[in-house]
């Protein structure tokens, strides 16, 4: 099974869960808006459902949000009521050269740990920044999470029940994104057990 067919299937479910720690979820948005300015361009990689894009909107010039799964999209665009500053499309990251060089900022939440090539994403959201923008995630790190848990995955994963996942450390991960693009101006993790690493990073 493709990731995108895994997505498409659990699309419509996925869009009625109610976030699971919405304390974390604010304070990755407070600080998400914290670096958003009115006039800014924002890419959203992963955007799923659209929840979140539509939540930054007010406080930033115009935001899309892509996502591989046609399903996830089709969830985002029913949640649009007309006259945001929104638009979501397909595409994986590789397909967006169409805004190479725009954007004042990229986000991605919780989907590095579920992309195999992390260094490709990362030189990919840096090839869709302007000089200086900055690229801000949140990704769960799953090298410090429970092991009882990391071992039932890919038992999960045989009966399609989930995704393809990466065992990142916080360590890892850090230094993936600092490697070759970007300098780390602000770190954070929300929640702090197990770890969702908040990284916010400007392009060099």
């Amino acid at each position: 099974m493709t990731q995108a067919r895994f997505w498409d299937g659990i699309a419509p479910k996925y869009a009625k869960q109610p976030i699971k720690d919405m304390t974390a979820y604010d304070q990755t948005m407070d600080r998400v808006r914290a670096y958003l300015t009115p006039g800014d361009h924002v890419v959203e990689l992963g955007c799923g459902t659209g929840a979140t894009a539509l939540l930054l909107a007010p406080h930033a010039a115009h935001i899309t949000g892509t996502d591989i799964s046609p399903g996830m999209i089709a969830q985002a665009n029913a949640r649009l009521q007309g006259g945001e500053n929104v638009r979501f499309r397909t595409g994986a990251p590789e397909d967006l050269s169409d805004l190479h060089g725009t954007m004042d900022m990229v986000t991605a939440f919780n989907l590095i740990h579920l992309i195999e090539n992390t260094e490709a994403l990362v030189a990919q959201a840096a090839k869709l920044l302007k000089p200086g923008g900055l690229f801000i995630t949140k990704t769960p790190c799953l090298a410090h999470f429970n092991r009882v848990l990391m071992l039932a995955i890919p038992v999960m994963q045989f009966f399609g029940k989930a995704p393809f996942v990466k065992t990142l450390s916080i360590t890892e991960l850090e230094a993936a994104i600092a490697r070759d693009h970007f300098d780390i101006i602000e770190t954070g993790s929300y929640p702090a057990k197990p770890p969702s690493r908040f990284i916010v990073a400007r392009k060099r």
